[in-house]
């Protein structure tokens, strides 16, 4: 049975996954299309295709590898300038030239200061026979310049008679950011909408002023973290359950303070340390009033998502607070729709943080996995690591099956936040890196705008490919040192 729910949780965020993906790609058509970009293909997946059918210009398919998916506009790259060699197939006569007025608007508006000057000959020159006179055409050789020209050559191959208007790259910079928001978007408005079904139709647990456990001692962090958790005589005692604290008692007042929230009842108590203090509680029924003192303790600073923060070096952040030595109960709790918002902008933060050191993070991955020591839990993990993470919770048969449920969409959620924020990277070939390449665009051309220089045109992205296969290389490494770390050294939620 077990291994049977840990198939079916696995089951469930993969498909998850790929609608998301999907979803994804979506973001990226509709705009596209809205805008009139002509869209060759949309698919989901990479490699040989399984399935495909074609609707208008657009071809819609499936492929066999699931772990991502594209969308192919026309006009990614401006057309190649024409080579000098083509003259033969136009007829032209060797070292003729033809001077024709360019289509395109932008071409005849500065052609004038970019066009070449007539060839001139010397005299001598002019005295040799014709068979002797040669043209020397220039062409650049360099390897960058080489990727570009042939990158554009490709996609020029794609274009038909009517294209001329519907090009990606000839659409202003404001209507390619929409496009390319267009993916990310969609992943932050999944992120929303599982969050806010699940915790407004299921709930999310949330610690109540009722007491789960009362510890006898305070054991130090330092004491905690190598293990210990049983009282010598060297720890103070708790003051909770020296005032007589127990399990299933509920906190209804504490220093004259209306409890009805666990969070502000440790709010109180990590700011009374030293002061002795009246608490108010109910057990069975009866309201019953004590006297205890929050001692000064140094406890772990945890972060909007409840985990323990650390420093540059790894070790827990801590901050003296006043501690009474009890534990909250859990309850799931139905929260209104619109607190997903809060929920997903923290989210967010978190995995912009771990974006933001990630050759950090992914330096610490690399040792955990070849070392004995242990890995981050709250670290980056592949799509390998969230289908183990997906199956040990479906696994777990003591947690009601609708928590079970919504955890996994929670997790399908986080990874929709992920998916945004990754893909808001400013490099290519991420959407933010053709993000960057519209707002440069928009810069260049209004400096020059204010300049009363000449529209400089799109920016040719195809001329940053090298730094594209470079990304593209390291993100193939990162995910195979992710994947490879999920095999041999999983993150686990439960032992």
């Amino acid at each position: 049975m077990t291994v049977l729910l840990t198939v079916v949780g696995i089951l469930i965020v993969v498909v998850g996954i790929i609608v998301s993906v999907a979803l994804h790609e979506i973001g990226h058509l509709l705009p596209a299309k809205l805008f009139k970009v002509r869209v060759t293909q949309y698919m989901v997946g990479f490699g040989p295709t399984i399935w495909s059918t074609r609707r208008g210009e657009t071809e819609y398919g499936i492929k066999a590898i699931l772990l991502g998916g594209y969308v192919a506009m026309i006009g990614m790259y401006p057309e190649p300038e024409k080579k000098a060699d083509d003259a033969a197939a136009t007829g032209e006569e060797p070292g003729e030239q033809k001077v024709t007025e360019p289509t395109d608007s932008y071409l005849r508006e500065v052609g004038a200061q970019y066009a070449a000057p007539p060839i001139e000959r010397s005299a001598a020159a002019e005295q040799l026979p014709d068979e002797a006179k040669r043209t020397v055409a220039s062409h650049s050789t360099g390897l960058f310049q080489q990727m570009s020209a042939e990158a554009r050559e490709v996609a020029a191959e794609e274009l038909k008679e009517g294209d001329e208007d519907r090009l990606f790259y000839k659409l202003p910079a404001w209507k390619k950011i929409i496009v390319m928001l267009g993916g990310p978007a969609m992943n932050g408005l999944l992120a929303l909408g599982l969050t806010a079904g699940t915790i407004s139709l299921h709930g999310t647990n949330e610690a109540v002023p009722r007491v789960a456990e009362v510890y006898e001692c305070v054991v130090s962090v330092q004491a905690s973290e190598a293990g210990r958790d049983e009282c010598t005589a060297q720890d103070p005692p708790g003051p909770a359950y020296e005032a007589g604290l127990r399990p299933g008692d509920e906190i209804i007042e504490f220093r004259g303070e209306p409890i009805e929230e666990w969070d502000e009842l440790t709010a109180l108590i990590r700011e009374a340390a030293g002061e002795s203090s009246q608490l108010v509680y109910l057990r069975d029924g009866q309201q019953h009033t004590t006297t205890l003192t929050p001692i000064e303790t140094e406890r772990p600073v945890t972060d909007r998502l409840g985990r323990v923060q650390t420093d540059a070096t790894g070790q827990m952040i801590t901050e003296p607070v006043g501690f009474i030595g009890m534990g909250a109960d859990q309850e799931v709790i139905r929260q209104p729709p619109w607190e997903a918002g809060p929920i997903v902008w923290a989210q967010t933060e978190a995995v912009v943080g771990v974006v933001a050191t990630l050759p950090v993070r992914m330096y610490d991955v690399a040792v955990t996995t070849f070392t004995d020591a242990e890995r981050d839990p709250d670290g980056p993990v592949s799509v390998v690591g969230v289908g183990r993470i997906a199956g040990e919770i479906s696994a777990q048969d003591q947690i009601p099956w609708e928590s079970r449920l919504a955890t996994l969409l929670s997790l399908v959620a986080g990874v929709n936040v992920a998916l945004m924020v990754f893909n808001l990277i400013p490099l290519l070939p991420l959407d933010g890196g053709h993000v960057a390449g519209a707002l440069w665009e928009a810069l260049r051309r209004r400096l020059a705008k204010l300049r009363g220089r000449p529209d400089p045109g799109p920016f040719d992205i195809s001329k940053l490919l090298p730094l594209t296969y470079v990304v593209a290389i390291l993100m193939f490494a990162m995910g195979g040192l992710l994947i490879s770390a999920d095999i041999v050294d999983p993150i686990r939620l439960f032992e």
